[in-house]
């Protein structure tokens, strides 16, 4: 994060703010303690990212790995419970769930 009005740092930022803003109970980043921790982490190295012998990009490439975490792991949440194991399903259920359709018996 050269500056935190750079253009990766800024999308970097809105992303991980968008993630907070779905995972967060608040729809308030001002009550997040998450949004306000990321808010302080760019405003420390808004000027250089050479603080602490640090690479120049080392803080973006964590916050940018933060934000895939955060996506991904809501990800698999919404997939964990979409195909959540519920025991012995049915030829019909499975069919349906992986997007087939059942052919249909001929009648003697």
């Amino acid at each position: 994060m050269a500056s935190i009005s750079s253009k990766p740092a800024l999308v970097t930022l809105r992303q991980l703010l968008s993630e907070l803003r779905k995972q967060g109970s608040s729809k308030k980043l001002a009550d997040n303690q998450m949004a306000q921790y990321v808010f302080s982490q760019y405003r420390k190295y808004q000027t250089t990212d050479q603080q602490l012998c640090k690479a120049i990009d080392e803080m973006h490439f964590k916050a940018k790995t933060y934000c895939d975490y955060l996506v991904n792991s809501r990800r698999y949440k919404e997939i964990n419970t979409e195909f959540k194991g519920k025991g012995e399903r049915s030829v019909e259920e499975t069919a349906r769930m992986v997007g087939f359709k059942m052919p249909h018996d001929p009648k003697p």
